[in-house]
């Protein structure tokens, strides 16, 4: 029998643990038909591990889950970069003395390998077994939703990270939250880009996920309702694929101004180099649609074919921290000898959260917790403040930080002094 804490000093059983996660049918990225059956065996660990009561047990530390790609299909690096943000928020809360009178957290990392049915096995581990209080970190939009699947039956609340397909917050589950861009936005700024180049035809080459083909409905829809007037080249293609060149000959043939890159990971930098070899680019400019090319490493692996490229960001150095903010990238420097990236700050901000909603509660239930986040105001890395509304459609308990479209305009450019060519407010500009 496991045991959950209901209360200062006390432990009530829990009667129920759920048993490893049931795989999918089918591993491919974009369905959550499967989860239906899981979604609904989580509905007695709702019932019974809803009951906690105000607080953990006396010294016992509070756990908060992280859910990313630390191995392929899904995005190492990513992960990598979200754990040590995570890390950090940890150790400043810790060494603060703990949250809600006293209480140190504790994080507990999952690998979902970037699959749905890899998520939902960390999910259910992180709520049943190692009961946390709050599970974030997503990064890949297919994870988060099927996590999310889960979470409406178990209560936990979950916080996408850098996961942006509209489904994790326009279904309005009360468990499901977000600190990223949206797709609506994303596409928003990059058509801003394409009519401010005054390109008229693109390619949009992406990855069979809720993330690229997402944002590829996204692009066609926005381009009819807003009269772009564009002439568009959707294809996608399977993210296990290790060749892209019989789509990019496509691409050659439709001889576009423009070649939005909506891959992720190993195919997004396997698009780069086969688009230069066929001579794709640099004769046409390439989107790469997230902010992979901040990475430390990304010069390293695309030494001749990066430059000219422009790229997806959500954070600039010019752009003003709050006083958490600032003692991260301190602390983040010291610790790894370079400036954090997004992935790192956000992954930071979104444990932070986590850990205000439990203060701002007095509790580790996680329907005092949820409660908390959606009435309260917090502090992460962007100076302006967090909350999440219960507002219409996609912006559901949805915070954005702002979008940037930069430009590499030499070899081994430091992405700090890379061309900021568009600026698209999100919430944390507003």
């Amino acid at each position: 029998m496991c045991k959950r804490s209901c209360a200062f000093g006390k432990v009530c059983p829990l009667l129920h643990r759920e048993a490893a996660a049931k795989t999918f049918g089918s591993a491919e990225e974009g369905t959550v038909a499967g989860l239906k059956s899981i979604a609904r065996a989580g509905v007695l660990v709702a019932a019974l591990g809803l009951m906690g009561g105000a607080l953990h047990a006396d010294n016992e530390p509070i756990t908060i889950g992280l859910i990313i790609p630390l191995s392929p299909p899904g995005d190492p690096t990513a992960g990598q970069l979200i754990r040590r943000g995570a890390e950090l928020a940890i150790e400043y809360y810790n060494e603060k003395g703990g949250v809600a009178a006293g209480h140190k957290l504790k994080l507990s990392v999952q690998d979902s390998q970037g699959r749905p049915e890899g998520g939902v096995a960390a999910y259910r581990r992180l709520v049943s077994e190692e009961h946390a209080i709050g599970v974030t970190g997503f990064f890949h939009s297919s994870v988060n939703l099927a996590a999310n699947e889960v979470a409406k039956g178990m209560g936990v609340p979950t916080i996408g990270t850098q996961t942006s397909a509209a489904e994790i917050t326009s279904k309005k589950y009360d468990v499901a939250f977000r600190t990223h861009v949206i797709d609506p936005v994303r596409v928003s700024a990059w058509l801003d880009f394409i009519t401010q180049k005054g390109f008229k035809r693109v390619s949009l080459l992406a990855e069979t996920s809720d993330y690229g083909v997402g944002l590829v409905d996204e692009t066609v829809k926005q381009n009819q309702e807003k009269n772009v007037g564009l002439e568009l080249q959707p294809m996608t293609f399977d993210r296990s694929s290790t060749d892209l060149t019989p789509l990019l000959l496509q691409v050659k043939a439709f001889k576009p101004q423009l070649l939005i890159n909506i891959g992720v990971g190993q195919p997004m930098d396997l698009m780069i180099e086969q688009a230069a070899t066929l001579g794709i680019t640099p004769q046409t400019a390439m989107l790469i649609s997230y902010d992979a090319p901040v990475r430390p490493q990304f010069w390293q692996l695309h030494p001749k074919n990066g430059a000219g490229l422009y790229f997806i960001a959500y954070y600039s150095p010019r752009q003003r921290l709050s006083d958490l903010g600032t003692w991260f990238a301190k602390a983040y420097e010291d610790k790894y000898k370079e400036s954090p990236v997004y992935s790192s700050l956000n992954g930071f901000g979104d444990v932070a959260i986590l850990a205000q909603a439990v203060d701002h509660a007095k509790s580790s239930n996680p329907k005092s917790i949820i409660a908390a986040l959606e009435g309260g105001r917090f502090t992460s890395w962007a100076a302006a403040d967090v909350t999440f509304p219960r507002a219409e459609g996609v912006y559901w308990h949805n915070w954005s930080p702002p979008v940037l479209i930069l430009h590499y305009t030499d070899a081994n450019q430091d992405w700090k002094g890379a061309v900021v060519v568009v600026e698209y407010a999100g919430t944390a500009a507003k």
